[in-house]
């Protein structure tokens, strides 16, 4: 099925559905801190990594002192170490993250997680621990752990515990969103991409608004 058929289908999904779903499933914030913080894989400690979408890294940029690269980094897929840094081209942005691996606007008092920017947080936050289940929606922090209809649940401390009707409400609102701008950005980005020609030690980052360095300028200017 192509990216529009499933963007057609994310613009019919119902939000009384998704919240059946959510509620089924059951989720609390317990605060513990777990999707904003570096996790150890594999292969050792992984940076937090969340797709943030141009217009968000502005909106966190609004008013702010932010600089682009204080709010986004190129997601790191596609890229590899070279002679003179780190090279290669990408697709989309994730969160700035702190020297730990953490993202740069979690904040920790007492073992308690806060978001610095909770107001204007990005949809892959406001929507953690779910997903829905489209091809071209993403699943953050791995695979699902639980699915109730289109709705998937990601590992998270929180689920399981009563949620109330308005917050479903609200959680299913945001995740139909969500949906909808994952896949309208994976078209644009379609439709935009030519291969970069990239120097050693360059980056290039491909995102609905076109290719762009690492600051967020883009290539053609």
């Amino acid at each position: 099925m192509s990216f529009e058929d499933e963007l057609a289908r994310a613009r019919d999904l119902d939000t009384g559905e998704l919240a059946d779903a959510i509620e089924a499933i059951g989720f609390e914030c317990t605060r513990c801190g777990a999707c904003c913080k570096a996790a150890e894989g594999a292969e050792g400690t992984e940076e937090h990594t969340a797709t943030v979408f141009p217009d968000e890294v502005r909106e966190l940029q609004a008013g702010s002192e932010y600089d682009w690269r204080d709010v986004a980094r190129p997601m790191p897929y596609g890229l590899s170490e070279g002679e003179d840094g780190v090279e290669g081209e990408t697709f989309e942005w994730a969160l700035e993250t702190d020297g730990c691996g953490d993202c740069t606007f979690y904040a920790e008092e007492d073992g308690t997680g806060a978001c610095t920017v909770h107001e204007d947080r990005p949809l892959i936050c406001r929507t953690y621990p779910f997903s829905v289940a489209l091809d071209g929606s993403s699943q953050p922090m791995g695979a699902a752990v639980d699915r109730v209809g289109d709705v998937r649940a990601h590992e998270c401390e929180g689920l399981g515990r009563d949620i109330d009707r308005e917050h479903a409400e609200e959680l299913a609102g945001a995740l139909k969103e969500r949906a909808i701008r994952e896949l309208e950005e994976a078209i644009a980005v379609g439709e935009r991409y030519e291969p970069a020609n990239f120097e050693a030690g360059e980056v290039v980052v491909h995102d609905s608004e076109g290719a762009k360095r690492p600051d967020g300028t883009p290539i053609d200017e």
